[in-house]
């Protein structure tokens, strides 16, 4: 019996690397826009326990 997943646990469209400014190096490591940086520091430092 396979279980029906609805909704997937994480939203990937506010995640720092959605928003990919450069891709670096030979490897592509997606580089985000600064402006997502900040958005993720600042939901971490909020919703720090």
């Amino acid at each position: 019996m396979r279980k029906k997943i609805k909704k997937p646990v994480e939203n990937h469209q506010t995640a720092a690397w959605a928003n990919v400014e450069q891709l670096k190096g030979e490897a592509r490591v997606p580089i985000p826009a600064t402006l997502e940086v900040d958005n993720a520091r600042e939901w971490i430092e909020q919703n720090e326990k």
